[in-house]
């Protein structure tokens, strides 16, 4: 099956929901799940949703909204859940590039303690 080789991210079909989240899973429908804190309405909801996409063996990817600012938040709830992947955009704009230079700061800060997963990120791949 092709989900077994290339990761299938629900973005729309979830919306960083769990009921939804819960059908997609039942159902068997990709095997990742785009995750935008403030698309489902509190943190802890969408703290619920990548911790059910995980033990469903479904990646996350951490996403920005369109019409972002500055804020930097997702690269720290990134490092935070473990999830190993960000979706931001080219850094091309202010609001892009801040969320890069988040994730180097957490580097810099973690120090030898950070972990760069690599291909690792995509466990549930062969």
């Amino acid at each position: 099956a092709l989900g077994h080789k290339i990761q299938l991210v629900g973005d729309d079909v979830f919306v960083t929901n769990t009921e939804r989240l819960a059908e997609g899973i039942e159902k068997g429908v990709c095997n990742s799940i785009l995750i935008k804190v403030n698309q489902i309405g509190t943190l802890t909801e969408t703290l619920d949703t990548i911790e059910m996409a995980k033990r469903a063996g479904y990646t996350c990817v951490i996403s920005h909204r369109s019409g972002e600012t500055e804020d930097s938040t997702i690269a720290d709830i990134a490092v935070a859940t473990n999830v190993g992947q960000i979706k931001s955009g080219a850094p091309a704009r202010t609001d892009r590039i801040a969320k890069y230079n988040q994730l180097m700061r957490i580097e810099e800060e973690l120090d030898i303690f950070a972990i760069y997963r690599g291909m690792g990120v995509y466990y549930n791949l062969r």
